[in-house]
């Protein structure tokens, strides 16, 4: 999934853009500026670069410095507002889905073979077996005090935000761009919106084909709020055992194995577009359209393995004209 730049008109301000990669994925921040803030805008997409970086030496589990590789290690101590606030919001995530978005999966994501940042990961990387189910559940176990902003960790448990960060991040830049005019955040495919470019509607998004036949399977436009796809096909890696993928099942402590290749899902956050999207993964084309369109404020777009494509009641009205 992938953000379009917005036709320019001739009254508007040049759109501000900034790209760069980081946290294992591709950025693209965009902003149009309201008349005679161009250089506001510029200094508002550097600080907004700035904040991601400095999010992604806090959060990533690759890096042994990081505040999430030191609680993974045991290590106790406060941490930043940030990572307090990020880990708060993916435990009331797990809560919110009964346990399908999970992010104490760490130890099954290791034993997978997932134990380096994907660009990193190499074939044949060993896979250790793994007990089934042995970590579901256990987010209710973490320790939150919001008073001295400490995380602590039961025992053989350990923390992946990989599944909310960059909708989170691309949430909160999104609402720091948007003091400065229409902006939009795209942390790797999760976005997040605020305000329509001059003279459009929205900002158009497309949502790749997960057969990855060369053209996108629809095109939304968005003006507030958030878009964010999961899926099995992209970040897989070849082991001892077969192929494995990233998106892990709590309930079995196994890679998920679903008739889903990819959900893509529109909400008011790219938060909550991020941990419906693979909760609906998980449970499958006809439970996950049903807990998509029981969701108030969710749409969705379910592409099963054999090309089959289902929408929620009202995703239609997100698609560009």
């Amino acid at each position: 999934m992938r953000s379009t730049p917005a036709p320019r008109t001739d009254r508007a301000p040049r759109m501000a853009h900034r790209a760069f990669p980081a946290m294992n994925t591709d950025i693209d921040l965009r902003l149009w500026p309201a008349p005679k803030c161009a250089a506001a805008a510029r200094r508002a997409l550097a600080r907004a670069a700035a904040f991601v970086r400095t999010a992604e030496a806090r959060l990533s589990r690759f890096d042994p410095a990081s505040e999430i590789a030191r609680l993974n290690r045991g290590e106790r101590g406060p941490v930043s507002p940030l990572t307090y606030r990020i880990v708060a919001a993916a435990l009331a995530s797990a809560r919110a889905t009964g346990g399908l978005f999970d992010p104490t999966v760490y130890g099954v994501l290791l034993a997978a073979g997932y134990d380096r940042s994907f660009p990193a990961l190499k074939e044949g990387a060993a896979s250790a077996p793994v007990e089934a189910g042995r970590l579901a559940g256990r987010y209710r176990d973490v320790a939150l005090d919001p008073h001295t902003r400490t995380i602590r960790l039961p025992p053989g448990v350990g923390l992946d935000l990989g599944g909310i960060a960059k909708g989170w991040l691309a949430d909160a830049v999104a609402r720091r761009l948007g003091r400065h005019g229409a902006a939009l955040a795209d942390l790797g495919g999760d976005i997040a919106v605020a305000g329509a470019p001059p003279g459009c509607d929205g900002w158009e998004v497309e949502v790749a084909d997960p057969d990855e036949r060369g053209r996108p399977l629809v095109v939304l436009c968005l003006r507030s709020g958030g878009v964010a796809t999961s899926g099995v096909l992209r970040r897989r890696w070849q082991t001892d055992q077969g192929w494995q993928h990233h998106l892990i099942d709590p309930r079995t402590g196994l890679p998920a194995r679903t008739d889903l290749s990819a959900v893509t899902v529109v909400a008011p956050t790219a938060t909550a577009a991020e941990v419906a999207a693979k909760a609906a993964l998980l449970l499958g084309s006809a439970a996950g359209q049903r807990a998509l369109e029981s969701s108030p404020g969710l749409a969705g777009l379910l592409v099963q393995r054999d090309g089959t494509v289902r929408t929620t009641e009202g995703f239609d009205a997100y698609l560009s004209r």
